[in-house]
């Protein structure tokens, strides 16, 4: 009877380089992904090490030396020999055990270093739009993280550095320890992994404003561009038609350091940088764009007031000319109270007729030179002169007027202001029985007044403007009265 000896127990299993092929591979339409870290470089070059007990030659050498240790060692075994298995037994069973520890291990902390290099990626992105307190917290625990990662990648590859499993004598013992310290490892690595993707989990709400802002930063670039290059359109349209636009030509060439910032990108400027620039390019743009097309408008509402100004100027100065004869007719009619502070009309409104008919000439200069801006100030400027002048010359004639109208009938003046005196008091007294005395006393001394005006009537020579300024402010005394009641009311339903 012949024994054959078993053959060496040789389980297979994958090796690292395997399970590396079949690691997942970072997304091709991330951004630029970091090269794998020294430690793991330095793991993959210890797992994918191919066995030497493995190689060919060993084979070979087994299959000639077969034969001769058979002859030798069957004797022994039929005479009642010992029953331990053949090559190495138990010891290449915990052999190929720890060999599929390592491998594992080698796969978790590859999968460990895939994921941090991703998470990197979008620390990145939310550091390069965001800077608030959030985004802050998030990059400290990210280096938090690293720390950690760098602890449990140490413990593998110390674990793997600590063991030879392609040795030739590997003792039982020796691949149990290796066994052991390898799955601790990987129990380790498996656990920062969990940390590490619920890290990334939580990062869900920053990363999607990240992503959101660059998302914009294309467009509104983009818009930027669109809006300078609609701009120097009209501009040019605008100087076709022979008006100048120097001011504008002005203010869209400092919009050119700008143009050149966004298209160096933001990676040299800051997303949130870039993106304020963008939108204060595009709104500086458009005001330029909207101002060259509105020009020519512009320029003929020019030319239209100033034909109205001087039409104005020279109807007013015609009628400033009038207003010594209305002054000749109240000294003779009226007393000097009645026409004392109109005496330097005629003088200060020939003044400002002229001031104004020069400004209009530099305002025609400053057309002609297209200087919109100087042109459309100092076409304000002769306005404001103007109605000055209109209000001091009307002044005159309305004095004139009314001075004529209470002397022939004074009577319509008085009654006027009585009854805005008994309209008030009947307000006063609407449901009371008494009035409040912040009503009656002012309404008590507008009667005396009203009284005092129209007793002063009674002289030789009445002053009938006094009169007059009087009755005015009666009635508006009055008027006070008759709004705090009503105010008060208001509140009160």
């Amino acid at each position: 009877m012949t024994a054959t000896p078993a053959e060496p127990y040789t389980p297979f299993v994958p090796s690292a380089q395997q399970l590396q092929s079949r690691a997942p591979r970072p997304a091709t339409d991330r951004a630029t992904v970091p090269a794998p870290s020294p430690a793991a470089a330095q793991a993959h070059r210890r797992a994918s090490r191919p066995p030497r007990w493995r190689s060919a030659a060993r084979d070979g050498a087994v299959l000639l030396v077969l034969p001769l240790v058979a002859g030798l060692v069957l004797p022994a075994a039929f005479a009642g020999g010992g029953t331990r298995r053949w090559f190495g037994g138990r010891a290449e069973g915990q052999r190929a055990e720890a060999q599929a520890a390592k491998d594992a291990a080698a796969a978790a902390f590859y999968e460990l270093d895939t994921a941090q290099r991703d998470l990197r990626i979008s620390i990145e992105t939310i550091t390069a739009v965001d800077d608030s307190p959030g985004a802050r917290r998030a990059a400290d625990g990210f280096e938090a993280l690293g720390r950690r990662i760098d602890e449990v990648s140490h413990q593998y590859i110390n674990a793997v550095d600590a063991h030879d499993l392609d040795r030739d004598d590997l003792e039982a013992s020796a691949a149990s320890r290796a066994r052991a310290e390898l799955t601790a490892a990987k129990t380790e690595l498996d656990r920062v992994k969990q940390e590490l993707d619920r890290f990334a989990q939580g990062l869900g709400p920053l990363l999607g404003t990240a992503e959101t802002q660059l998302a914009r930063l294309a467009p509104a670039v983009e818009r930027a561009r669109q809006g300078l290059l609609a701009a120097s359109n009209a501009l040019d349209a605008v100087r076709g038609s022979g008006l100048k636009a120097d001011d504008l030509a002005a203010r869209l060439a400092a919009l050119a350091p700008e143009l050149t910032k966004l298209n160096q990108g933001a990676g040299q400027h800051g997303v949130r940088e870039t993106l304020e620039r963008a939108d204060r390019v595009v709104r500086e743009a458009e005001a330029v764009r909207a101002e060259a097309e509105r020009l020519p408008e512009r320029a003929a509402e020019i030319d239209h007031r100033l034909v109205s100004l001087r039409t104005r100027a020279e109807a007013l100065g015609t009628r400033a000319e009038q207003v010594p004869q209305v002054l000749s007719e109240l000294r003779r009619r009226f007393v000097a109270a009645c026409w004392q502070d109109l005496q330097q009309v005629p003088d200060q409104a020939a003044r400002d007729v002229e001031q104004a008919q020069l400004k209009l000439r530099e305002a025609r200069a400053a057309r002609d030179a297209q200087r919109w801006p100087d042109a459309t100030s100092l076409l304000s400027t002769v306005r404001a002169l103007l109605n000055h002048t209109d209000e001091a010359v009307s002044a005159a004639g309305d004095r004139l007027r009314r001075l004529n109208a209470v002397q022939k009938d004074s009577q319509q003046e008085i009654d006027r202001t009585r009854f805005a005196i008994r309209d008030a008091q009947r307000l006063a007294m609407a449901g009371r029985s008494t009035p409040d005395p912040r009503h009656a006393r002012p309404l008590d001394e507008s009667v005396a007044r009203l009284d005092r005006a129209i007793t002063a009537l009674e002289g030789r020579h009445p002053d009938y403007w006094h009169f007059l300024t009087e009755t005015e402010a009666v009635r508006q005394a009055v008027g006070r009265v008759v709004d705090q009641i009503r105010k008060e009311r208001g509140a009160g339903a």
